[in-house]
């Protein structure tokens, strides 16, 4: 009998918790998987801002590394400036060195595993996505999934009130 030791994970919960008192001060990141027609897994990295909800961005791809990960982060750091902190699972895209070396000026807030309610904002936002996107869309291809992700991100970011933020749009909070 073969016994598979588990992996050991980097991080552990940041105590105590960091809040977001204005836009761009935590940026919650994390991944769902859904499937092409054709059974093709999808990958989808989601970073949303805790503190205006807004999905600042995010990858759609077969396969997402670290460093495409660091290079996201990169590209939404230069409209936005670095967050003072990251919120993340401690997932294997997460724990890498491309993400420790983007984030050496950033706190990274790991979330233990099996607790997602520590990471709430991100995980609500998984949800919509999954419920009111994911579960209605069937993709064809990558091209499709990335085209019909983008439109409902427009969507929920400038279109869809929310309760949390007075029923204001994320887009219209992070205005006034």
């Amino acid at each position: 009998v073969v016994v598979k030791r588990r992996r050991k994970r980097v991080g552990v919960s940041t105590v105590p918790a960091v809040v977001a008192k204005s836009a761009g001060d935590v940026w919650s990141i994390d991944f769902q998987f859904d499937s092409t027609i054709t059974g093709k897994p999808v990958k989808i990295l989601s970073i949303v801002d805790e503190h205006t909800r807004e999905c600042l961005g995010g990858i759609v791809d077969y396969s997402i590394t670290g460093l495409d990960l660091a290079e996201q982060l990169d590209v939404l750091a230069i409209d936005r400036g670095t967050p003072r902190a990251l919120r993340m699972d401690n997932g294997p895209e997460l724990i890498s060195n491309a993400v420790a070396q983007w984030a050496s000026e950033t706190e990274r807030v790991f979330i233990p595993p099996g607790q997602p309610w520590r990471n709430g904002f991100i995980e609500s936002f998984n949800g919509k996505l999954r419920d009111e996107c994911l579960n209605e869309t069937l993709f064809g291809t990558l091209r499709d999934a990335r085209n019909t992700l983008e439109e409902w991100q427009e969507d929920y970011n400038w279109r869809r009130p929310h309760s949390a933020l007075g029923n204001l749009t994320p887009m219209e909070f992070l205005q006034r």
